[in-house]
């Protein structure tokens, strides 16, 4: 099997179609199709269904897909190990939320900027499941996650620290200065995020075992925060983003605890064997958030 149809193979079996995994690629659609074709005749076998303008995976397809991706990290790995001459060097994938890109990763970011310059790092902005079928489908080398489970099916997972959380209102608001009580909050107008935070489901989760609950939804944590501010309600946030505010007082915290944890974690689809690079991300990121506390 020539590697380049692996590759191909891979990127088409990760995006179930031609037409993406030759503009990923940067080929003709119709090179995509022959390579494929070409090494489902040195198999002797179909690697895909195609079902109209949809495809999927054959049982052969399936079997050779793990063994597609080890090949392909083995190769990855080999080049770097002779051509960095020990300095880090590659591409690495990372998908991760608002809250973390925005509050905690900046300095990670600047060390690889100036310290690892050959690593190429790409992040893209995803929650929840959505981050963990792309690391399953191998769409992103790692991810960050924020959730209160820590183990995950199909994924390795390296717990990186328990992520606070705070519930803000603006300066005045009717629950400041007591300790409010779950079923106190649903007397006032609740403000959240888009579902599928962690925190936002665990909380409405918790509400809903005293009575219904309704949000004002906020497509991110800034609007979230402005719209705290002016008084229109309650929101449930990563202390770490609320905290300039709470600081400089234009968001108070209210003394309400959620009866739930949350673990910031880095993930990895499970017998991915990690290149320098990602190892090397991995380490900086433990370091950084045990420095952050």
């Amino acid at each position: 099997m020539e590697l380049r149809l692996l590759v191909t193979f891979e990127k088409v079996a990760t995006v179930l179609s031609f037409t993406r995994a030759a503009a990923e690629l940067k080929y003709a659609q119709s090179s995509v199709t022959s390579q494929i074709r070409a090494l489902e005749s040195d198999l002797g076998t179909e690697l895909f269904d195609r079902l109209g303008s949809r495809i999927r995976l054959t049982e052969a397809g399936e079997r050779l897909l793990p063994y597609a991706r080890r090949v392909l990290e083995l190769t990855e790995e080999a080049r770097a190990a002779v051509t960095s001459a020990g300095e880090p060097e590659g591409s690495l994938t990372v998908g991760t939320m608002e809250s973390l890109t925005n509050h905690r990763l900046p300095p990670l970011l600047e060390l690889f900027h100036h310290r690892y310059p050959k690593v190429r790092l790409s992040f893209r902005t995803t929650i929840g499941d959505e981050t963990r079928r792309a690391l399953r489908q191998g769409t992103y080398d790692l991810g960050f996650l924020m959730e209160a489970e820590t183990e995950h099916p199909g994924l390795e997972t390296e717990v990186l620290a328990p992520e606070p959380l705070a519930l803000i209102a603006a300066p005045g608001h009717p629950l400041t200065g007591g300790t409010p009580t779950t079923a106190d909050l649903l007397a006032h107008p609740l403000l959240a995020t888009e579902p599928g935070c962690a925190y936002r489901d665990l909380f409405e989760r918790e509400l809903k075992k005293h009575a219904p609950v309704s949000f004002m939804e906020f497509g991110t944590i800034e609007a979230t925060k402005r719209a705290t501010a002016t008084g229109l309600g309650v929101a449930l946030l990563p202390e770490v983003t609320v905290a300039a505010e709470l600081a400089e007082g234009s968001l108070v915290r209210l003394d309400w605890q959620p009866p739930f944890t949350l673990w910031t974690q880095l993930a990895w689809r499970a017998e991915k064997r990690l290149p320098a690079h990602a190892r090397l991300f991995l380490e900086q990121a433990r370091k950084l958030l045990a420095e952050q506390g």
